[in-house]
């Protein structure tokens, strides 16, 4: 009896693990104006965004600049952009073009 019931236990953990819905991992996203495409499938963006100063009601803007893996490089200078995190490319880049939202024309 007491091998029935362990056989039991694990047939109700197998069970129970299958059923469990598969985690997706949400990456990061941001959309920016493309400054340089001066290297190759690499272009730079600037993300601009407004804050608020935690003690003074003054909104302020700050900027940072990402390089942006362009495998097409159909990105151009003045594109607005989308792009999503991914695996290291290299030394700076940590960033893969999703799309050409707005092209600068």
């Amino acid at each position: 009896m007491a091998t029935t019931k362990k056989t039991t236990k694990k047939a109700a953990t197998t069970t129970v693990a299958a059923t469990k819905p598969a985690v997706k991992k949400v990456y990061r996203s941001f959309v920016g104006l493309v400054k340089s495409t001066k290297m190759t499938k690499t272009i730079t963006v600037v993300v601009s965004s407004v804050k608020k100063h935690f003690k003074y009601p003054k909104s302020f803007t700050t900027t940072a600049k990402y390089h942006v893996h362009d495998e097409k490089q159909v990105a151009k200078v003045g594109d607005t952009v989308k792009f999503v995190e991914c695996r290291p490319l290299s030394a700076t880049k940590r960033w893969r073009l999703v799309e050409v939202l707005k092209t600068n024309g």
